[in-house]
């Protein structure tokens, strides 16, 4: 049995209340709602889903007999791919990629801090465990490259939260 099952099933429910409060966010007038926060919407609402995502798949490939550092390898690879494809297919949204741009041309304090304190650190740890070179800490990799991801989904909720005073960035 996976050690501290119940810390994966506690991150899916985090991210279950992020995708929650995403959810409720984007319902609140939804007619005025600016391109800005409906990508930092939807931000959350992905970033929940991968993390309940990927906080299942481990306790799934277990019940099939996965252990040891094959079934960390198969969680960690699912999980990075996911993760990739999530962010390659939100680039190709035109009003997200222009959202990223223009957060990068006017932010990058914020984007350094983004990309270097939650994503570099995430997909290092992922990356780690696919390469095998530290297998008595797999478990642990894999706990914080999903506590790293639940930490983009603050970071995307306090931005949305932050700019609720602000003027209009549409």
């Amino acid at each position: 049995m996976i050690q501290n099952v119940e810390i994966f099933i506690g991150i899916a429910h985090i991210a279950g209340v992020f995708v929650g409060f995403a959810a409720l966010i984007s319902i609140i007038r939804r007619d005025e709602i600016e391109v800005f926060k409906l990508s930092r919407i939807r931000g959350v609402v992905t970033i929940g889903l991968l993390v309940i995502i990927g906080a299942i798949i481990p306790i799934g490939l277990e019940l099939y007999g996965f252990i040891g550092h094959l079934l960390w390898f198969i969680c960690s690879l699912i999980f990075f791919f996911l993760n990739l494809i999530v962010s390659l297919l939100s680039l190709l949204n035109p009003e997200n990629r222009e959202q990223a741009i223009t957060e990068i041309r006017d932010s990058k304090l914020k984007s350094v801090f983004f990309w270097l304190l939650f994503e570099f650190p995430l997909q290092a740890f992922l990356i780690l465990i696919i390469l095998g070179l530290f297998p008595d800490l797999e478990h642990a990799f894999y706990t914080t490259a999903l506590f790293f991801n639940l930490l983009e989904a603050v970071f995307t909720l306090v931005q949305i939260v932050y700019s609720q005073g602000s003027p209009s960035s549409t």
